[in-house]
């Protein structure tokens, strides 16, 4: 399979719903070229794109369609009480919390171009942010039966999520990613049960190296790596958010 060019965008601090918006664009164009695609002859196809894009939300709450409402601590009063947003999404798994200090991440793939199981997808988005922490001296592992990057999860009583994950894909098409705690206000989670997961924390790289992170670096470091586990180049492109 030849390297996939990956189209970049950082889209900077956006609301949830306009980001929401932006990625299923992307996803449903190329959807519907995949569509129209199967009624072509190979030299009429025209390739997919693919996308990744960074950005921070405002503090939001985001419900998976397998999730539980009775993870989410606070009443509707409270959430306006304390600027919360709320939503209920269509990736998987549970709820999670965005904020300032967090990179989301976006990758909108066409998988058939790279490898067509989505296990392998997401053991790939984990090693993308394991790879990322051994860069700072933390070293990042996979606790068994959950998905996400979690640091001690060998050790049930220190086992902590540093990095929550939730894909939808359709099509071979992915959409929704990831949430990398870098300098974010653990507070937040307080008020949820993360990911429905009862007796375990959750941690950033600024707790855990106990300083602020320059958010820019890391990104940086994230990209390459992301290049490195995907075998995949990343171009970046001026935004055409509207």
């Amino acid at each position: 399979m030849e390297t996939q060019t990956v189209l970049f965008e950082d889209i900077g601090t956006m609301s949830f719903q306009s980001a929401w918006d932006y990625q299923t664009k992307l996803f449903d164009e190329i959807i519907a070229l995949k569509i129209r695609n199967r009624d072509l002859t190979i030299e009429e196809r025209l390739p997919t794109k693919h996308h990744l894009l960074f950005c921070e939300h405002p503090h939001v709450y985001t419900l998976g369609k397998s999730g539980s409402m009775q993870n989410l601590l606070l009443t509707e009063q409270q959430l306006d009480e304390k600027g919360i947003e709320f939503f209920k999404i269509n990736r998987g798994g549970d709820i999670t919390y965005h904020g300032p200090g967090q990179n989301v991440g976006y990758p909108i793939l066409d998988l058939d171009m790279f490898f067509t199981d989505i296990h392998l997808y997401m053991r790939n988005l984990e090693e993308v942010m394991i790879l990322t922490l051994k860069e700072y001296g933390i070293t990042g592992g996979r606790y068994p039966g959950y998905t996400g990057v979690w640091l001690d999860p060998d050790n049930d009583k220190l086992a902590r999520k540093i990095c929550a994950f939730g894909v939808k894909c359709s099509r071979w098409v992915t959409m929704h990613g990831w949430a990398f705690n870098i300098n974010t206000d653990l507070e937040y989670f307080d008020y949820i049960i993360p990911c429905g997961i009862e007796d375990k924390a959750v941690t950033s790289m600024q707790k855990e190296l106990g300083y602020p992170l320059d958010m820019d670096e890391v990104k940086s470091v994230v990209k390459s790596k992301f290049e490195e586990v995907f075998r995949c180049v990343l171009n970046e492109k001026f935004s055409d958010i509207q």
